[in-house]
């Protein structure tokens, strides 16, 4: 298999590098967290550090059990350290240790080492972890492999690369495989002998099967809007289980937990503010979304819907499902107000962008749905509509932008268009 470029996180540990912080690397399981700081960080940094000065410790092998005790992870780590020049540790796995945030602490008042961890779990990844590391831990999260990083080691055109990679996800280790056979299996071994496992272990679930109900029932809608409430009267009228909606939702927070899913809040775009209620659900890796529900439902709108999503959070944006009011009067002058959806609206600092995913616009009519909730916003932010073809951007008499979803994916200065 060839190496897959990850430059965009690699570039962000060398930009973080001198912070003074504890530079986190989060993800979720198999996403390529080690290989990005086992291979290609450690292949950086030796260019231009001798080796003795780049310690890795991967604390999930046998021989690295002595070191889970914190007190022994010291002592090993101070032998190694020589001389006054800066150091580089790299820990791989670190939730692996039962009280690690004190002694990565230990690591803030030394001025010649540099720390970067990686991590997978909730335990390691609750909202606390950052503020313990005395506002000092600095958190690079890296999603499975983008489309543009799965075409730099897929052996393909992007036609084909495309349509394995909505089928299959983006876990990087899927490209070694010649089969989809040997993918599939993959993907449902990997999603109930560790997700599943993961969550149910860690989170002491007795009802498995009202979890794994559950898991279905997100896996079949994603994009769709919902919420516990709906959930809950779902399990009564179609599976006759009672299950309340503050299980549903704590449920749904241990499947964020463990970066199987994101939730996508819904904001009133002309009433600048937040509605509490319906969501949508993304998953981070769609490979096990496909897997889950055994590669019946693959929807190309609603895949490529969450493949838009995935990549807009990769690229930094803060991401919620719009929601646009229109004032307007029926033949007999009653008001209404109908609302209408932008599938998301996409904030990085002051910067926002709306966007419609538009798998298909087969006629004129079709066209005018889409642009309809973009043209009645009234503000002058960017406004997208990103389609299922191969269209280079072009922009209409009223500033919309639409593109195709492989000029989208494949130039990272696809959004900064005007």
């Amino acid at each position: 298999m060839k190496e897959i470029k990850r430059d965009f996180y690699l570039n962000q540990l060398i930009k973080k590098d001198g912070n003074g912080q504890i530079k986190v690397i989060t993800g979720i399981r198999r996403c390529g967290k080690s290989y990005l700081l086992r291979k290609l960080f450690y292949k950086y940094l030796l260019k231009n550090n001798d080796k003795n000065h780049i310690i890795y410790i991967p604390l999930d092998i046998k021989e690295n059990e002595p070191l889970l005790d914190g007190n022994k992870f010291l002592d090993y780590v101070k032998s190694l350290i020589k001389d006054d020049k800066k150091y580089y540790l790299l820990i791989d796995e670190i939730q692996k240790m039962e009280d690690f945030v004190p002694v990565l602490n230990t690591f803030l008042y030394e001025d010649n080492i540099e720390v970067y961890v990686t991590g997978s779990n909730s335990k390691f990844l609750s909202s606390d972890v950052i503020t313990e590391f005395r506002g000092r831990g600095d958190e690079i999260h890296v999603y499975p492999l983008s489309f543009s990083e799965y075409m730099s080691a897929f052996d393909g055109d992007k036609y084909e690369g495309y349509e394995q990679y909505s089928i299959y996800g983006g876990l990087p280790y899927i490209l070694s495989f010649e089969t989809n056979n040997e993918r599939s299996d993959y993907l449902k071994k990997l999603f109930e002998e560790t997700y599943i496992k993961d969550i149910i272990e860690r989170n002491n679930i007795t009802n498995k099967e009202e979890l794994n109900e559950l898991l279905n029932i997100i896996s079949s809608s994603i994009g769709s809007l919902t919420n516990p409430y709906n959930l809950q009267n779902t399990f009564k009228s179609k599976k006759n289980i009672v299950l309340s909606d503050k299980t549903i939702s704590k449920y749904l927070d241990y499947f964020e937990d463990a970066f199987l899913i994101n939730k996508a809040e819904r904001y009133d775009v002309k009433g600048k503010k937040y509605i509490n209620s319906p969501y949508k659900y993304y998953f981070e890796d769609l490979g096990l979304r496909n897997a889950r529900l055994n590669f019946r439902q693959i929807d190309k709108g609603h895949i490529m819907e969450n493949i838009i999503y995935n990549e807009l959070l990769r690229r930094g944006y803060n991401v919620d499902v719009g929601v646009v009011e229109i004032n307007q009067s029926n033949e007999k002058g009653t008001r209404l107000k109908p609302q209408y959806e932008v599938d998301f609206v996409c904030n990085q600092g002051s910067k926002r962008i709306y966007i419609q995913s538009a798998y298909e616009i087969y006629n004129s009519e079709k066209e005018e749905q889409e642009r309809k909730s973009l043209n009645n916003i009234g503000d002058s932010f960017k406004k997208i509509i990103i389609t299922g073809d191969v269209s280079k951007p072009r922009i209409d008499d009223k500033g919309i932008i639409t593109m195709g979803i492989y000029y989208f994916l494949l130039n990272e200065d696809s959004l900064d268009l005007n």
